[in-house]
């Protein structure tokens, strides 16, 4: 690496919580800052990989507010003093996250109120990794995706997965919104991005947009 080289970001998903929710750290190593995005469980392990990556986290920030993705959000908080952050439209979703466990026998973890609401195209940054945050709803209705595009990446929680969308006959679910936000906000973007999906196997987003069989690019 010459000495004007950037070093490459730190990324790492792994699968979090009774829901095998994706829980992703992308930081940068020459700062050890990190942003954590849906830690859904598994707290100890968040930040054993933390640890080991000599990260600081800076931000906790949700794709929306089902308690699958919000289960150890309380404890990294207590932690590392990060705010939790999350678009206000879910507020409802997570004032309502102890009902949410009740009704799936989870034990409820505490968690304060998100210190952050995000906006749609707010930057998001941990020292020289940048991203920008899109609103995207229609599985709840504050979802968001989180855009790298230095690093080619979308996070795009339960909105687009492999060969799927989000589910919408959740309480906020909208069909018609989540299918214009995939073709509005995530099909316009590189279509050689990995996709890290909520749950399950990451996936290309070129091929959701050829192949998706239930939300297709529109034509050009």
């Amino acid at each position: 690496m010459t000495p004007s080289a950037t070093p490459a970001a730190f990324i790492k998903t792994f699968p979090v919580g009774p829901l095998q929710c994706n829980c992703t750290i992308i930081g940068d190593p020459v700062s050890g800052e990190a942003i954590v995005v849906d830690p859904g469980g598994s707290p100890e392990r968040i930040m054993s990989v933390l640890n080991e990556a000599s990260l600081r986290v800076t931000r906790i920030i949700h794709t929306h507010a089902h308690f699958d993705h919000f289960l150890a959000a309380g404890q990294i908080h207590e932690q590392t003093g990060a705010p939790l952050c999350l678009h206000q439209a879910d507020k409802p979703l997570w004032q309502h996250l102890e009902m949410q466990c009740s009704r799936f026998g989870v034990p409820f973890e505490p968690v304060p109120e998100p210190q952050h609401w995000l906006e749609h195209e707010e930057p998001l940054q941990a020292g020289s990794v940048t991203g920008q945050a899109l609103f995207t709803p229609g599985h709840t209705p504050g979802s968001m995706s989180f855009w790298f595009e230095d690093n080619n990446l979308l996070i795009a929680g339960d909105t687009l997965f492999k060969g799927a969308i989000g589910r919408t006959d959740l309480w906020g679910g909208d069909y018609p919104t989540i299918e214009r936000s995939i073709q509005s906000q995530l099909y316009t973007l590189n279509e050689s991005a990995k996709v890290i999906t909520g749950h399950g196997p990451s996936t290309v987003l070129g091929d959701e947009m050829r192949h998706n069989p239930y939300v297709r690019a529109l034509p050009k």
